[in-house]
């Protein structure tokens, strides 16, 4: 039941338990709440105010289950919704799990988690379902219930594909750097030791002057999120200093590469025929793009068929191979005692990661939104499982300073209503009026890219801190608030921020992020006169440098390959 359909006893005891919580009485709000929950077993929407009043009175204990029921019987409305037989779906596993798929098919995460929860037969479990469901956990940011299904399904199964699931949300669920390099060395000791051979003997030419043979492996270089960043060093590659060779699931669906690159089909192989590839191209270094992500590769480097093996562009964590010689990082990234999380060498790359190229269609600029709507508007285009608590908590801090300002969450999970809610109840137990909350789902192209346009300030999370989208930001001329962070993961943040030259926009801790938050957005002429420099500063910044950059990573390699020749 929504605030709008309540009877109208019920939608004034809502009100009345919204004024008590945002006049600073949560126990009052509390219990308006309750009494409205009890007298309806079924209306979610008294749950949700319960939870938000709960956390504000600093009530964990009894706000997590009141959270857990609206979720709950929020979930069992949206099933209804779309006319799933209930009955059936009481007794049924197998046609719990059809739902359940095809919930998390229309991208509706909180009705998918339920359907597939009651899926799982403990008798005959199925890696699919177990895995979708871990996933549908995550998606909505409920990461450690998803470490809790998504562990047992990389015991339960012992695969590595599956196992690598669980390296994500173990780094994003606030558990540090140090569970996720725990949890990469114990991927790398259980399946890398069966594929690794006893003794290796590459028949590489020594010569360090000539054109080394650099090898690329991912899903795609030119369909993925990696793509921007990536294919202006392709493109830039000096063909007399190295030859490029790009190992990909499917050249045929490649777009444009450079005419140099050498193309190769590893489709489904198993590792091994990958491996014996690359061996026979006498690759001298191979890089990783992909790291434990869906379409992961790295089976085929326990393999070492490479004398130097580099991980770079989409994982910043150790792979936790120990036979994975390098990882890139950047200069900014740089905390004491950050070596000791990684099986890899630390290499940086000076001021970057990457280069940042923005898209060829992307509009023109144009002035802060503010400036004709009259108000802010903050906006994050991240996945929803980066918004953790104390994010939640800076940001509806944010949202309490400017009461008219409105933040945009966008993200093709927000589409479904029960995230939407849970994400308000959230914000509302900060003080943020959950109106002030607009979702929007996923788009693609020129649809996407303009939605920048009505984005007065970004808000980067932290420590799980946005990629792509800060970039795209950034190039769209949108001026992004970063925390610094205090571990390597969060600093990349501010890393991606700095190079344009305006270190306004990064916060050294959350309490100077609201307050700069607020600054910024104090003033529309000013706001407006900062938006103007964000492109041209991204534009004149080392991310447009695409060659300077590239003769940087070739460097690093003929220093690796060098290091290699000296030491064999």
């Amino acid at each position: 039941m929504s605030a709008d359909l309540a009877t109208a006893p019920q939608r004034h005891g809502l009100a009345d338990g919204r004024a008590r919580l945002f006049g600073g009485d949560p126990d009052g709000a509390a219990q308006a709440f309750r009494a409205i929950a009890r007298a309806e077993p079924a209306n979610y929407e008294a749950r949700y105010w319960l939870y938000s009043a709960l956390v504000a009175a600093n009530d964990w204990d009894a706000a997590t289950p009141a959270l857990e029921e609206a979720r709950l019987l929020h979930s069992v409305a949206a099933l209804r919704a779309l006319d799933v037989d209930m009955a059936r779906f009481q007794t049924d596993k197998t046609y719990c799990a059809e739902i359940g798929l095809r919930a998390y098919g229309m991208k509706l995460m909180g009705p998918a988690s339920l359907a597939l929860g009651r899926s799982l037969d403990f008798d005959k479990l199925d890696p699919q379902i177990m895995v979708s469901y871990g996933l549908s956990l995550q998606h909505q940011g409920r990461l450690h219930e998803a470490v809790e299904v998504l562990g047992a399904a990389a015991g339960i199964f012992a695969n590595p594909i599956i196992h690598e699931f669980l390296l994500t949300p173990v780094f994003i669920a606030g558990f540090g750097p140090e569970r996720m390099a725990e949890e990469s060395r114990k991927w790398g000791d259980l399946y890398a030791p069966p594929l690794a051979p006893h003794t290796v003997t590459f028949t590489n030419a020594r010569d360090t002057d000539r054109p080394l043979r650099i090898g690329y492996i991912g899903p795609t270089f030119t369909r993925n999120q990696v793509t921007q960043f990536l294919l202006p060093v392709i493109e830039a590659h000096d063909p007399e200093a190295v030859d490029v060779h790009l190992y990909c699931a499917d050249p045929d669906a490649e777009g444009q590469l450079p005419a140099t690159c050498k193309l190769r089909k590893i489709g489904d192989l198993p590792s091994e025929r990958i491996a014996a590839m690359v061996r026979d191209d006498k690759i001298d270094i191979l890089i990783d793009i992909w790291g434990h992500t869906a379409g992961s590769c790295l089976p085929v480097f326990s393999l070492r068929p490479a004398p130097v093996q580099v991980a770079w562009i989409n994982f910043l964590q150790s792979t936790g191979l120990a036979c994975m010689d390098y990882v890139f990082h950047c200069d900014g990234m740089a905390v004491p005692g950050t070596e000791a999380l990684f099986t890899e060498e630390i290499w940086s790359l000076g001021e970057l990661m990457s280069p940042s190229r923005p898209a060829a269609n992307r509009p023109d600029p144009a002035p802060t939104p503010a400036l004709k709507n009259g108000y802010v508007t903050f906006g994050s285009f991240n996945n929803p499982a980066k918004l953790n608590e104390i994010t939640v908590a800076a940001w509806a801090q944010i949202l309490r300073g400017r009461p008219d300002a409105k933040l945009v969450l966008k993200y093709s999970y927000f589409s479904d209503p029960v995230l939407q809610r849970v994400t308000q109840a959230r914000f509302a137990a900060y003080g943020a009026n959950p109106e002030q909350l607009e979702f929007r789902g996923e788009s693609k192209g020129l649809d996407y890219l303009l939605q920048f346009r009505d984005i007065d300030l970004a808000l980067d999370p932290s420590p799980a801190i946005g990629g792509a989208t800060t970039h795209d930001a950034l190039g769209n001329g949108v001026p992004v608030l970063s925390n610094r962070g205090d571990n390597y993961y969060a600093r990349s943040g501010a890393c991606t921020v700095l190079p344009l030259g305006i270190p306004e926009l990064v916060a050294d801790d959350w309490d100077q992020y609201v307050e700069r938050a607020l600054d910024l957005t104090a003033d529309f002429e000013a706001l407006d006169r900062l938006r103007s420099r964000i492109r041209p500063a991204f534009e004149t910044s080392s991310y447009r440098d695409e060659a300077g950059f590239t003769r940087i990573v070739e460097d690093a390699f003929r220093q690796m390959f060098a290091r290699w020749t000296a030491s064999t």
